[in-house]
């Protein structure tokens, strides 16, 4: 049993090394919608907490991009880029709100 808890500590541990801000995806973004994104605010299905995108938890090494909001850890977003397409899945996110160009 002690070495299960030992391996769930390294797995969250891990996990922090891995976390990068919403930053990390401006570039990604941009590439999508065409414009700078990081300043735009996502609103959380699961907990209703508005954040901009800069400040939400990016994990890049899951297949794809994974978004988490940074108050309840809740998938906001994923995308993966493949083959000349892009795949968004923004189910976890009420609304995405964001000024014109």
């Amino acid at each position: 049993m002690h070495s299960d808890k030992h391996n769930l500590d390294q797995l969250a541990g891990n996990v922090e090394e891995r976390r990068l801000d919403g930053n990390a995806i401006g570039g990604l973004l941009r590439e999508i919608f065409t414009m700078e994104m990081t300043a735009a605010e996502s609103t959380c299905a699961g907990c209703g907490a508005i954040n901009a995108v800069g400040r939400v938890m990016v994990y890049r090494d899951a297949p794809g991009t994974v978004v988490r909001c940074p108050e309840c850890g809740q998938v906001l977003m994923r995308i993966v880029h493949g083959r000349g397409r892009y795949w968004v899945d923004m189910t976890g996110m009420r609304c995405l709100e964001f000024a014109e160009g």
